[in-house]
């Protein structure tokens, strides 16, 4: 009698896909789970994402073997002051060979484009990634060219320089789906990093996912926990997301928020919570799940008062009383 075989639920089967880029990628990062398993998360979400935080955290490095990771096709544009739209996107130009114009395609078509201190760039070229953020296509001349299925932009920016920085357009800000903190390493993981950059030893990075199965497991996410508008977790969601506008919120918080969040991030934050509570084996969506990813999805969408900034409250602050105060029933 031949040994009975078992078949891997597809909840089990990405997990154990998670799991195995989680292990390929800290073959090069130490620490940072919070920020991989949030990346990992954002990109079974089809959603872009903008890390924040001090210099030499290795936001750049993980980006990078992400990509590796993935097999996916990779480009890095350094924003500075002197950047263009068209160094972005690409441009027209003439050949004089042909006698014609030919279009020069940016580094926009890619898989993952690493955006990187995209707040050094002025606001004329972060505006360049709006419509490829949005739509996944980009207009050059008079044609729109389609990116590819898989596009994923992921910026970074230093929370602390001021000079020769330039703030973020709302409207690109609002196409992020996650604003990650990325937080110094504990003790431990600092030796070990440190560790290893003596050694200076390049690690062997193995392919987990190709961009083909990505988008193939995102089907089976959105196919197993499907979300019906009248499902309570869709309720919650929307109410968690409209608490943060000054109209509908409390009266504390009214003083203190000067704009909330749009309706993408309700969009955002059902997506990713769906994921989040898939990939860790769940059949069902919880309260606890959204809120895991409410800070990341809530937190750039929230622009405060003058009166809450004197008083030293951030946005996480904001999100910590709209999840007490809005009832996970009704």
């Amino acid at each position: 009698m031949k040994p009975r075989v078992k078949i891997k639920t597809d909840s089990e089967f990405i997990k154990e896909k998670v799991e195995k880029i989680k292990r390929e990628v800290g073959k090069v990062i130490v620490g940072q789970e919070e920020m991989i398993e949030s990346i990992i998360v954002a990109l079974l979400s089809d959603g872009h994402i903008l890390l924040e935080g001090y210099p030499g955290l290795g936001k750049t490095i993980t980006v990078k073997t992400v990509g590796r990771v993935l097999d996916a096709k990779f480009q890095r544009v350094q924003f500075t002051p002197d950047l263009i739209p068209g160094d972005i996107t690409g441009f027209e130009m003439w050949d004089p060979a042909t006698r014609k114009s030919r279009i020069q395609k940016g580094p926009v078509f890619t898989n993952l484009l690493l955006a990187d201190e995209i707040n050094r760039a002025p606001a004329k070229v972060q505006s360049a990634l709006l419509e490829a953020m949005q739509e996944k296509q980009v207009t050059i001349g008079r044609e729109t060219y389609h990116l590819e299925k898989l596009f994923l932009v992921l910026a970074t920016q230093n929370p602390i320089e001021i000079s020769g920085t330039y703030l973020l357009p709302e409207a690109e800000i609002d196409r992020f789906m996650f604003k990650l903190k990325v937080r110094y390493p504990s003790y431990m993981d600092e030796r070990e990093i440190t560790e290893r950059q003596i050694r200076d030893e390049e690690a062997a990075i193995n392919v987990v996912l190709t961009p083909k199965e990505v988008l193939s497991l995102r089907h089976t996410i959105a196919k197993w926990l499907p979300l019906h508008k009248e499902s309570a977790i869709v309720k919650y969601i929307t109410r968690l997301v409209r608490a943060t506008r000054p109209e509908e919120g409390n009266g504390e918080l009214k003083n203190l928020v000067m704009y909330g969040a749009s309706p993408r991030a309700t969009i955002g934050l059902a997506k990713a919570a769906r994921v989040y509570a898939f990939i860790h084996g769940e059949d069902m969506v919880l309260p606890e799940h959204i809120h895991r990813m409410a800070y990341p999805v809530l937190r750039h969408r929230i622009i405060l008062t003058h009166e809450a900034e004197s008083q030293g409250i951030d946005a996480d602050n904001i999100i910590d009383k709209i999840l007490c105060s809005v009832p996970r029933l009704e």
